[in-house]
């Protein structure tokens, strides 16, 4: 019989008697195994700091809760709680709620920075002015419902109150409806990097979303009715500054793409020249 050819003869095999290919599996999985673990330091790492932050905030949370309900009082209307956990698991949300709040530029410092190195250099001059820019408006958001809309909108829910039909809030829907009010306009007041970025991609033209406009304010308005409660007044709270944001971020957008483009005509000069 014949001996079977060795499947070996093909492999190249180096002087310690592994095979090159081997090696370059080997090579593959190196990078993933350090972005894996690198992944997961950021994970923990975020983790462990918001919840030292949470930890603290608890230690505030009595203050802080009496700062939530302030609009409440304002209107001479007291809340209360149903449960007896409910109170506990009130503060303890608000403390986590606030602890993120605190280190959210932290959090998204980390996401950065792990991210980072697979950037190209003109996408890194981009990213950090557009991630202290999010950070920025979705603080203004926030501030803008607390302390423009909820006052607002707290004094006209009540007024429909008569001498028979008294409100008796709860402290737990009062907390979930002032966090849905501020992460909603926090979300929306990001709109202008939405629309900046989209532009800078070439994925819409700034000029048409300007002769867009009557569409974009219906689509503002339906948005402001479902994230809002079903009442005139916050609608309009948060459609009105949401449409100047939109205006604004086109306008925006616009100047930017025209600025591009003079630099674009003035490199193709320098080149034909």
């Amino acid at each position: 019989m014949s001996d079977k050819p060795s499947d070996s003869r093909d492999i190249p095999v180096d002087d310690r008697g592994s095979s090159i290919l081997e090696d370059g599996l080997a090579g593959l999985q190196m990078p993933l195994l350090e972005h894996l673990s690198e992944l997961r330091s950021m994970l923990v790492g975020s983790l462990a700091v918001a919840l030292v932050a949470a930890i603290v905030c608890w230690f505030f949370s009595a203050h802080l809760l009496e700062i939530l309900i302030r609009p409440m009082t304002g209107a001479d209307q007291n809340l209360y709680f149903h449960q007896p956990v409910e109170a506990f698991l009130t503060r303890l949300k608000l403390a986590f709620v606030c602890g993120l709040f605190l280190v959210l530029p932290y959090l998204l410092y980390r996401v950065y920075g792990f991210i980072n190195p697979g950037l190209y250099k003109r996408e890194r001059k981009v990213a950090a002015p557009l991630l202290i820019a999010s950070v920025l408006l979705f603080y203004t958001g926030v501030g803008f419902a607390y302390l423009v809309l909820i006052p607002q909108v707290v004094s006209f829910l009540l007024s429909f109150s008569t001498e028979s039909m008294l409100p008796l809030i709860g402290i737990g829907p009062y907390f979930a409806f002032v966090a849905r009010l501020c992460l909603a306009f926090g979300l929306v007041f990001q709109l202008p990097l939405v629309v900046l970025l989209l532009s800078v991609l070439d994925l819409v033209n700034p000029k048409q979303l300007l002769k867009a406009w009557r569409y974009a304010f219906l689509i503002i308005v339906v948005a402001a009715a479902i994230l809002t409660p079903p009442d005139a007044v916050s609608q309009l709270l948060m459609a009105v500054p949401v449409s100047l944001l939109y205006i604004c971020s086109v306008l925006i957008a616009m100047a930017v793409n025209s600025r591009r483009r003079r630099k674009k005509a003035a490199e193709q000069d320098r080149e034909e020249d």
